[in-house]
């Protein structure tokens, strides 16, 4: 079993850093392990953060998230995962909590988010997602937590950003 690691990102307001949580979640911090070791973050870009006061999908389950790292759209260096929902890892979406952005179950794009408050929604069995399986948690973070806040207080009028947030560079520190 791979241990877990801890990945930082640089961005114009610092850094912050997340434990990537294999001993529980190894597909999924392995799927983000491989995508940080090979540069995908790198220039990538917080591109979207939802508040209480801007979230536009599924409003009627809210979420506060700051997400970042690859866009649907962008080339995909590391192959789709299967989903590890949370009955799978015990991970639930707590704040600071890190998870997988997806479409369906196995539909994974190396985009990445994370809670800013406690989200229960977001496990599987809640009702932010129609599919109901939640969303794969594999992480937590461990420090930039005022990088992290001041990040979120920049939140657009929309949930995806006009102005993007740079993601300078990430990698494995530890």
């Amino acid at each position: 079993m791979t241990q877990n690691c801890i990945a930082e990102f640089e961005t114009d307001y610092g850094p912050f850093s997340m434990e990537l949580m294999h001993g529980v979640a190894p597909v999924t911090a392995g799927y983000f392990k491989a995508l940080i070791e090979v540069g995908a973050f790198d220039g990538s870009s917080i591109f979207r953060i939802v508040g209480k006061d801007n979230v536009e999908c599924r409003p009627d389950h809210p979420i506060e998230v700051v997400q970042g790292g690859l866009k649907a759209g962008d080339n995909q260096p590391v192959a789709p995962i299967a989903h590890e929902p949370t009955s799978q890892t015990g991970i639930q979406h707590i704040k600071w909590t890190v998870s997988a952005a997806r479409f369906d179950p196995g539909e994974t794009y190396g985009s990445f988010f994370i809670c800013m408050a406690d989200t229960p929604s977001l496990d599987e069995g809640g009702e932010r997602h129609s599919d109901g399986h939640g969303f794969a948690g594999f992480g937590r973070i461990v420090s930039g937590f005022n990088v992290l806040g001041a990040i979120f207080v920049h939140r657009e009028a929309s949930e995806m950003l006009e102005v993007e947030i740079p993601i300078h560079r990430a990698r494995i520190v530890k």
